[in-house]
């Protein structure tokens, strides 16, 4: 392997452990520096009022399920793509994956901004929104999708740079955008000077600059002598077989996204039967469920691109104990997060509010699903580990098997009788579904042929060459 870059050979020969918590440190600071994106534009937009701040609450999931979808699920499927392609040495392919992927995004994002400039009205409007509101949503859809191309650029861009190993480069480009932006949106809210107060409609404007000056950035990045990649526009021409092999996971990988979304959106519905204070409760405490996944995509992001690299290069042993090593850290991670917000849940909930109503939902929730946020965190992350891998059915089956028994087994309690302790009890069970599944299907051997589970891996890694 002496030909072999010394970056992609850090993924196929350096201590696994010490290289995901190396790997690891800048995406956690991405993914930190990206919630304070929307921190920063929430907290500004609340000055102009309630109706503002609930338009833009309107927008939120749907912003939110483009942003997983272009970099999580998509995204996912860039990295391992690129990665896959290094560990195999088909550098001519790996440059020609980033055209491919700029393609997919341009793609991807006039779908997103067709689809919402066309039937907003109609999902904000089924949403609950009316009136000042429903008007102060639409302004600032308008703007954001109008520019969506932007974020998945951004997004896909990201996804390049990280398959090939690199977690600083889109890390520096991110929180630098974030220092842009700390300025940047208040000006244009509020106005200053000579520039106009714009409204709400700033708010998304100060975004879109965010996301056009990051996307120039990462370019820029790609075309220069410091990147491993080294692209041309001229001479690349599009093939399919490199646009299925990214979407083959992009597009598995979007389901297991919408699928945890209604898994959310499901608990919301059945806790709403108890009453507005569950609501307020659940939803309060189920945050720190979303401020695991950012803490988790810092470890798994890298783990794609090692898990991707050594099964391009062959070697399937190494790949498999990467994951496992991921998963052991993942677990350790998560868990300690959760025992704690059981054993002091108020220390969190009280964050948000001092409604007694409030405060004893979201405990009964936290104590009930906390102990096992444990097996979310081994889920997770093997299902980054999956994108590397390019086997992403057994994550989204046991996505789907999360949905239905937290859906499912949240409805029996209701119709038989049960409280709101049981019902939290039922999304804790989801959950353990969810990483199990995973778990003991890729112990199974489902990367390299059927299920067998628990001694198939082993025969397969003894017949498997490297390719």
């Amino acid at each position: 392997m002496s030909t072999v870059d010394p970056r992609t050979r850090l993924l196929l020969e350096a201590p696994i452990g010490r290289t995901l918590l190396r790997l690891a440190a800048p995406n956690v600071l991405v993914m930190v520096a990206q919630a304070a994106v929307g921190l920063i534009e929430t907290y500004f937009v609340g000055k102009l009022g309630t109706d503002a701040l609930a338009g833009m609450a309107l927008v939120f999931p749907v912003v939110m399920l483009m942003q997983m979808t272009s970099a999580g699920a998509m995204g996912g499927g860039i990295a391992s793509s690129v990665a896959r392609a290094l560990g195999a040495g088909r550098r001519d392919d790996a440059n020609a994956l980033v055209l491919h992927a700029a393609v997919i995004a341009l793609g991807f994002g006039l779908a997103f901004s067709l689809a919402l400039l066309l039937g907003g009205r109609w999902l904000y409007s089924q949403m609950g929104g009316s009136g000042v509101s429903l008007e102060a949503a639409l302004s600032y859809s308008h703007w954001v999708f109008a520019g969506a191309v932007l974020v998945w650029l951004f997004n896909s861009l990201a996804a390049v740079i990280r398959g090939t190993g690199n977690m600083s480069v889109p890390a520096n480009v991110t929180v630098a955008g974030v220092v842009l932006l700390v300025p940047l949106s208040p000006l244009l809210i509020f106005g200053w000077g000579p520039v106009p107060a714009l409204g709400i409609a700033g708010g998304a404007i100060a975004l879109l600059l965010y996301y056009l000056a990051g996307t120039l950035a990462l370019a820029v990045y790609l075309w220069s002598q410091s990147s491993l990649l080294k692209p041309s526009l001229a001479t690349v021409k599009l093939r399919w077989p490199l646009f299925r092999d990214i979407l083959r996971i992009g597009l598995v990988g979007s389901i297991s996204t919408v699928a945890t979304n209604l898994a959310i959106g499901v608990a919301t519905s059945l806790a709403g039967g108890f009453g507005p204070a569950a609501i307020a409760g659940y939803g309060t405490a189920s945050r720190l469920e979303y401020l695991l996944v950012p803490l988790v995509f810092g470890l798994g992001a890298p783990l794609v691109a090692m898990v991707g690299t050594c099964m391009g290069a062959g070697l399937h042993e190494r790949a498999l104990r990467a994951s496992w090593i991921g998963a052991g850290m993942a677990f350790a991670m998560t868990e300690a997060i959760g025992l704690a917000a059981a054993a002091f849940p108020r220390a969190w909930l009280s964050l948000f509010g001092a409604d007694p109503a409030m405060l004893e939902a979201g405990t009964l929730y936290l104590r009930a699903v906390g102990p096992l946020y444990g097996f979310f965190g081994v889920g997770l992350v093997l299902y980054f580990a999956s994108q590397g891998a390019g086997r992403l059915l057994w994550p989204v089956a046991a996505n789907i098997a999360r949905l239905a028994v937290a859906a499912v087994g949240g409805w029996l309690v209701i119709r038989w009788g049960g409280g709101l302790a049981q019902v939290f009890m039922a999304q804790g069970a989801a959950l353990v579904v969810y990483g199990v599944v995973i778990a003991a299907a890729i112990a199974g051997g489902a990367w390299f042929g059927r299920v067998g589970w628990p001694c198939r891996t082993a025969t397969l890694l003894r017949r498997i060459r490297p390719v």
